[in-house]
């Protein structure tokens, strides 16, 4: 019997991107939910509890950050692996997201499906102790 499909919440501000995020990682097993913006993000991860999230960090009204502080405070959401997918790309950034926030993997936009899929997946393998 096949293992169910992990599940990823993308969070993101244009609905373009999450479908865009969608149709690549959906045709590569897994099972996106789309969210638009911040405010709704939350409440979506509480009840989906999904294998990661993908977090835009630059979103109006509640950006990812505070999205990521609020994870990282609840005992029930603090282990899901979070990857923010932004435009953001300075290398001081980057390494302030990896090495100080403590996100999982880093993906810059524009990013190609290669680009997307390798990182989901080097993600999952760390978590699953395969890496």
């Amino acid at each position: 019997m096949p293992k169910p499909a992990k599940t990823i919440v993308c969070v993101e501000d244009e609905p373009e991107v999450i479908e865009l995020i969608q149709v690549m990682l959906e045709t590569s097993g897994y099972r996106v939910i789309g969210v638009i913006g911040g405010r709704e993000a939350l409440e979506v991860i509480r009840r989906e509890k999904p294998d990661m999230v993908l977090l835009d960090l630059m979103m109006p009204e509640v950006d990812g950050w505070t999205v990521f502080k609020q994870m990282r405070a609840d005992p029930e959401l603090k282990n899901i692996p979070v990857v923010p997918v932004t435009a953001v790309d300075k290398p001081i950034d980057m390494m302030l997201a990896l090495e100080v926030a403590g996100v999982d993997e880093y993906v810059t936009k524009p990013f190609s499906r290669n680009e997307l899929i390798a990182s989901v997946e080097k993600v999952f393998r760390r978590r699953e102790g395969r890496e």
